[in-house]
């Protein structure tokens, strides 16, 4: 930490800590950074195996984290969020920062304290993904009515809550873009951690392809199951779980290979040796693309969002290239990007691409975020 806030007093707010994900590998490195900043969220319920991110730090709750079994469905209690994040009192703090992608910048702050919002996106299924979103309850018309008036009011509140911050921070292009879209805010641009520390370069590779993620909608895993069914000449495993297993697995075929969730180390060791990644989804930023890339595995993924700064598509740039761009949304799409792919798979270098993934090491963002946080201070 920079020496000049070892003084102040400062708070950490996320919106709320149930597993150990991609926003949480960003907090557990804001951590790092202030080791003496309380923490705060609407709930904890971050199993035992999982905490050591958190520092050892006792986390300052929400009245939620009295109820049984938040854990199970604190994403349906939205109507309330922005009423309960705004009753955590930040009177006694300089500097409060937020890790928020969904109400957390939403807190209550005064004219005299610096509000820093680290925005990972606005509220996705407030905003662009709202009319998706609905549409899952075409069938329950009643719901679907009451969902649209919620997220009205969650938009309205969300555009007004913007106004309290004092500076954005954006983790890509792509979420800095939303930022000025739907609160008319400028951000900078600091893109998050990836420990790199446990991918290691890997020149032997192997005959098949892989996809890592947690199984749910947004993720189009589908995508991918769909394209190997068109191609059962081709291997690709599936790692992770989540509610949509049953689903990928009745559309998928005997050349995709389900693995299950993995520890962090079983997860390089398939990286590592895979011909590439398959990335189907629109990200706002995406870790495990810079984790392949780290073992010097290409990336083949859907060229849109976040991924647009961390992959150097084949397309653009023949001389270094760490991946494939598929622009439409569907497996034909993704069919054609991996023929371009094997046509073009001289190309790629493992070690230029290992190169590349170092762009994004926790020290940079160590580095970039306190040095930021230090000139807005002073």
């Amino acid at each position: 930490m920079n020496t000049s806030l070892s003084h102040k007093k400062i708070a950490i707010v996320h919106d709320w800590l149930v597993v150990y994900g991609g926003a949480e590998k960003v907090l557990e490195n804001i951590i790092d950074l202030y080791p003496n900043a309380d923490i705060f969220s609407l709930v904890e319920k971050v199993p035992e195996n999982q905490r050591v991110f958190l520092r050892g730090k006792i986390v300052k709750t929400s009245f939620l984290q009295r109820l049984p079994y938040v854990e199970k469905y604190y994403r349906y209690l939205m109507p309330i969020l922005p009423f309960v994040i705004e009753q955590f009192d930040f009177g006694r703090y300089d500097l409060v920062i937020t890790s928020s992608y969904c109400v957390s910048k939403g807190i209550l702050t005064g004219p005299q304290q610096l509000h820093i919002s680290y925005c990972h996106s606005p509220v996705r299924y407030a905003w662009d993904q709202y009319h998706h979103y609905i549409s899952r309850f075409n069938n329950i018309p009643f719901i679907k009515f009451f969902m649209r008036l919620v997220f009205h009011y969650v938009r309205l509140w969300d555009v007004v809550s913007s106004n309290s911050v004092d500076q954005f921070i954006a983790t890509s292009r792509f979420v800095a873009s939303r930022i000025k879209k739907y609160y008319r805010r400028p951000s900078i641009i600091i893109h998050p951690p990836v420990d790199l520390s446990t991918f290691n370069l890997n020149l032997d590779k192997k005959d098949y392809y892989i996809a890592v993620a947690r199984f749910v909608p947004f993720k189009r895993l589908d995508i991918a199951v769909k394209a190997f069914s068109e191609m059962p000449e081709k291997q690709l495993l599936l790692v992770g779980d989540g509610p949509d297993m049953g689903f990928l697995k009745n559309m998928a075929t005997s050349n995709v290979k389900f693995i299950g969730f993995q520890n962090p180390e079983v997860v390089m060791k398939y990286l590592s040796r895979a011909r590439a990644l398959i990335f189907p989804s629109e990200e706002d930023f995406g870790i495990v693309p810079l984790e392949a890339q780290a073992t010097g595995t290409p990336v083949i993924a859907y060229g849109k969002g976040g991924i647009l700064d961390t992959v150097i598509p084949h397309q653009e740039s023949s001389l270094s290239p760490t991946g494939v761009f598929f622009y439409e949304q569907n497996h034909k799409s993704l069919v054609s990007a991996i023929s371009y792919f094997e046509d073009n798979i001289d190309d790629f270098n493992p070690d230029k691409i290992a190169n590349h993934a170092c762009n994004f090491t926790v020290e940079k963002f160590k580095e970039k975020l306190d040095q930021a946080i230090y000139s807005m201070s002073i």
